[in-house]
């Protein structure tokens, strides 16, 4: 780190640099992260207070949830803060720490969404060994596995994108600290060792894509099977929140950096990070309560418990 240490600071993309905009910004994310605490809190809060919702699939949501609160918390207070006081600086500490946790709760994320699609996939597809594949040792085993690959990821990235020599100035065309735009200030050759990781990181994440898509497969095809229209829709209610997430979580990752360069520009490289980083977060919640009849019955009754304690 001794060359890049270099530069003390960088500078983060501008959203606007209206006055008044900037302050309508600051109110807008304000309310996105309120809407992102108070929905993952509540499954949180839920999901460990209720008895009869420890199960695996509800276990993996608590873990979601909890990455969900980490990731937009990691981006969205230091854009504030940029858009409330007019500035645009970010300390190369705080750029470093900043790309460590987003890399970490979005890869942790990433793998217990695939973790997910494998606990509906047993549950609907080997109902009879659920107990067995998926026990709470089993669970907590998964569940460490995907923080601990996030941890690992998030290690190596950080190591690599912050050991490079840095002369291309300090402007990174981003509203966050994002490898990909820190990248390209760097002068040396060695940015080609973090593209390889790049690389090799994507590959996984195309491997758990796949795994996802063929258990949704294997999920769909047993689900045409059952013979009652009643259990069809009940098995599908239970994987269609998940899907929706998976189908968020994947298109707004493809378009983001996949997309040609000749569709680039600053303000759409905003609005699709903006889409990957800050909506999942706010949105997941809203998307497990509509179809999840069993977690909206048990957050009305954890809320009428509180409301008759409060009397």
């Amino acid at each position: 780190m001794s060359n890049g240490s270099l530069v003390a600071e960088f500078l983060l993309l501008a959203f606007i640099d209206t006055r008044e905009l900037q302050i309508l910004l600051f109110w807008l994310f304000l309310g996105i992260s309120l809407a992102a605490l108070l929905g993952n809190g509540l499954i949180i809060v839920t999901v460990a207070c209720e008895q009869h919702l420890h199960t695996p699939m509800y276990f993996f949501l608590l873990n979601l949830s909890l990455l969900d609160l980490g990731s937009i918390s990691t981006t969205v207070p230091k854009s504030m803060a940029n858009s409330l006081w007019d500035t645009r600086a970010i300390s190369y500490t705080g750029c470093a720490a900043q790309v460590f946790f987003f890399v970490f709760f979005i890869s942790a994320e990433y793998f217990i969404i695939t973790v997910m699609s494998y606990d509906r996939y047993v549950a609907i597809c080997k109902p009879l060994h659920y107990g067995t594949l998926l026990g709470s040792r089993a669970c907590a085993h998964m569940a460490a596995a995907a923080w601990g690959s996030g941890f690992l990821t998030a290690l190596l990235h950080t190591a690599n994108t912050f050991s490079l020599p840095l002369c291309r100035g300090n402007a990174v065309e981003q509203f966050f600290s994002e490898i990909p735009q820190i990248l390209k200030l760097s002068c040396s050759h060695s940015y080609l060792r973090e593209l390889g990781l790049l690389v090799v990181s994507s590959c996984l994440a195309l491997g758990c894509f796949a795994f996802i898509v063929g258990s949704y497969v294997q999920i769909f095809r047993a689900v045409l099977r059952i013979p009652s229209e009643q259990g069809r829709h009940k098995a599908f209610s239970t994987c269609l929140p998940h899907l929706a997430v998976v189908s968020l979580f994947a298109c707004t990752d493809i378009f983001a950096y996949l997309k040609p360069p000749s569709i680039s520009s600053p303000s759409l490289v905003l609005v699709v990070a903006v889409l990957y980083s800050v909506v999942p977060p706010a949105v997941n919640p809203l998307i497990y309560s509509l179809r999840n009849q069993e977690l909206k019955d048990a957050l009305k009754k954890l809320m009428q418990s509180v409301v008759f304690q409060q009397h």
